[in-house]
């Protein structure tokens, strides 16, 4: 059981009318011509915090196999539960993130909404068919599965991504980013040495 996991319940499922916690893309996705995806709707979540080379991994598999993506973006209260602390605010966050979108995935379909657990409103809602995730995610869907079961859900299918890694083999995050470890691709950073003003690198 991870921490804060104890719960019966799920967060309001995505598949409402629309709130202002929820972000819904304004393009249509007008592809002609292509194969259906293997989903029609996929899920995937992060607190998005300085957007690196690992969220783009996440959202590249997301938008490969989904037509739609439902993206929670945790809140700054339940990052401060996990024991995070954000540079930037929820709202900074998520307007980072549409710019992305729109840029890297011109006309797909997508929803942000925010993340108050581990269980949101995407995996809540009994439309979703998959969840694109790391590792260490995978190993809550069981019990996002069994919390669908007790609502008569089907269970999520798991497509699970590699971390991407670092120049110095170990995995990028947001929060080697804010220490100041790694920029956002992955490329140590210098600092400065206490002998004679030299640089070195960091890791």
């Amino acid at each position: 059981m991870f921490r804060n996991e104890r719960q019966s319940e799920f967060t309001n499922p995505i598949f409402r009318p629309a709130t202002s916690r929820d972000v819904r893309g304004i393009s249509i996705d007008s592809r002609t011509g292509v194969r259906p995806l293997k989903y029609r709707v996929v899920a995937t979540g992060g607190t998005f915090d300085h957007v690196h080379a690992g969220h783009f991994a996440l959202l590249d598999r997301s938008f490969e196999v989904g037509d739609l993506v439902v993206i929670g973006v945790t809140s700054d209260a339940f990052a401060a539960k996990m024991g995070k602390s954000p540079d930037q605010p929820y709202a900074a966050r998520v307007a980072a993130l549409e710019g992305l979108l729109s840029s890297r995935y011109p006309r797909r379909k997508y929803i942000i909404a925010q993340l108050d657990d581990y269980f949101g409103p995407g995996i809540a809602s009994p439309e979703v068919q998959a969840i694109v995730v790391t590792e260490e995610t995978a190993q809550r869907v069981p019990l996002a599965n069994t919390l669908r079961a007790k609502k008569g859900y089907p269970p999520l299918e798991v497509v699970t991504i590699s971390y991407v890694m670092a120049e110095d083999k170990k995995p990028i995050s947001s929060t080697r980013i804010r220490r100041g470890e790694i920029d956002p691709q992955g490329k140590l950073k210098a600092r400065k040495s206490p002998l004679g003003g030299r640089t070195v690198r960091k890791g």
